[in-house]
């Protein structure tokens, strides 16, 4: 079915790639796409295209990559022209998803219908920039997709739509990404239709309660602390697939990233110290945490595979008694 409002796009990682896709294949014309521009990644760190871009222009959509729309920043020249871009360009609404820059006052006012985000949680928990992360290691039930109205502040736009996922006991950050991504994208296309068909969305303020912060994760966030309980470092582990992973240093300096792990009862006589191996098994690797131990099941050596334990254990030699080091507190 074709549509006649006009869709001005902007967002870069795959989760944002889902919903331009849903958008496009929809029907409604997408008369430009913003992305960031392209940056180094893989071993030869070479520029690399966002999925969106490569979305874009598999599609024939254009596409623009101003390093940033603050005229007062860094890039003032660019800023001033991708904004002119924008007012050259006729749409009606712009819906933004993951896309990495802030979008000014300036930049809000252009389309008649204003600016839709897409975001990864049930507002007002979890604003900011990872909210997939910190749903899983926080421990939550569910999370979900908002449908947002954007305003200047940092998430704090009415709310136009909800859809809530449930969180299951094995997801990481990488399943939850995907089926967020898959809600998402269904819930815009279908706030779309709304919008063009009744020329409004109904808007609720998100409460003032309840608001907390989603931090973007650090690489300094991945060591496991074994002076945590066991059920918390699983969710951690959880959380940091695929990044940057949890991080298990041995004696010997040997930085082992863990990719999956689950709590268990702590077995023997209770004298283990956090840190201490307990148990090795082709079922796993038992640690000894401050509140039960954690069965490590798939593990990855440096410059090695993501592997399950068993074949982990072939090639490197674990032992009951071994110490994994404590970060410094």
């Amino acid at each position: 079915m074709a549509h006649t409002l006009r869709v001005v796009f902007a967002g870069t990682p795959e989760f944002a790639a889902a919903a331009l896709a849903a958008i496009h294949s929809a029907g409604f014309p997408v008369p430009l796409v913003l992305t960031q521009p392209d940056r180094p990644a893989g071993r030869g760190m070479k520029l690399q295209a966002s999925a969106v871009k490569r979305y874009a222009q598999e599609h024939g959509l254009a596409v623009a990559q101003p390093p940033s729309l603050r005229r007062a920043g860094k890039f003032p020249a660019e800023a001033a022209a991708a904004i002119e871009q924008l007012r050259a360009t006729p749409h009606d609404v712009m819906v933004v998803a993951a896309y990495g820059l802030l979008l000014p006052q300036e930049v809000l006012d252009i389309p008649r219908h204003g600016c839709i985000n897409i975001h990864a949680s049930l507002l007002p928990r979890w604003r900011g920039a990872a909210p997939i992360h910190r749903a899983l290691e926080s421990g939550d039930a569910e999370t979900g997709i908002t449908l947002m109205r954007m305003d200047v502040g940092l998430d704090t736009g009415a709310m136009l739509t909800v859809g809530r996922v449930p969180i299951e006991a094995h997801d990481t950050t990488a399943t939850l990404h995907d089926k967020l991504a898959a809600v998402g994208a269904r819930l815009i296309a279908d706030a779309l239709v709304e919008l063009e068909k009744s020329g409004t969305l109904h808007e609720t303020p998100q409460p003032e309660g309840g608001v907390t912060y989603a931090e973007k994760i650090g690489k300094h966030e991945a060591a496991l602390d074994w002076r945590r309980p066991a059920a918390v470092l699983a969710r951690q582990v959880r959380a940091f697939d695929p990044f940057p992973g949890g991080v298990a240093t041995l004696g010997d300096g040997t930085a082992l990233k863990i990719w999956a792990a689950e709590p268990v009862v702590a077995r023997g006589d209770g004298t283990a110290e956090p840190g201490e191996i307990v148990d090795v098994s082709a079922d796993g690797v038992v640690v000894a945490c401050a509140e039960g131990a954690l069965r490590l099941t798939q593990l990855q050596k440096p410059g090695g595979k993501r592997l399950p334990v068993r074949e982990f254990l072939a090639g490197t030699a674990l032992s009951a008694g071994q110490r994994f080091g404590l970060p410094e507190s």
